[in-house]
């Protein structure tokens, strides 16, 4: 089983919020969520840690693709996210994630987030950290 396939099965986040992605290329993802009730913040709405929470895994996973084949995990360092419009009710939302440098230890990945008409709602840049999963795996 690749890291990606344990990933999956060890992201209980992604599972409770019926969270999924597909890898185009390492480092290249997209990241699928339908924004349901316990997603709002609002009537409509969707609670803004919500969609910060989403965006983490979009750029995150970017981070995991292109070093799972490695051996290799990705931790969020920071990130920073701009909300460019709500997330509603209903709104089947697709992240876009992409690894823009790759180094040893240091990973800059970007991402984006579009509502079900494709129209942009985030945009994020972050940084994370790769270690061994033999460290956790063991």
């Amino acid at each position: 089983m690749d890291l990606m396939d344990i990933y999956n099965q060890m992201n209980l986040f992604g599972k409770a919020n019926n969270m999924h992605f597909n890898v185009i290329n390492p480092g290249h993802i997209e990241y699928f969520l339908t924004i349901e009730e316990k997603h709002l913040a609002t009537y409509h709405n969707a609670h803004g840690g919500m969609i910060a929470a989403f965006m983490d895994g979009v750029i995150g996973v970017a981070a995991l693709s292109a070093i799972a084949h490695e051996g290799k995990l990705a931790n969020t360092v920071e990130y920073k996210i701009t909300f460019l419009r709500p997330a509603k009710l209903g709104n089947q939302l697709k992240g876009v994630g992409k690894v823009d440098f790759k180094g040893k230890s240091i990973i800059i990945s970007s991402g984006e987030i579009f509502n079900s008409g494709g129209e942009l709602i985030a945009k994020a840049t972050g940084t994370f950290t790769s270690y061994s999963a033999e460290k956790i795996l063991k």
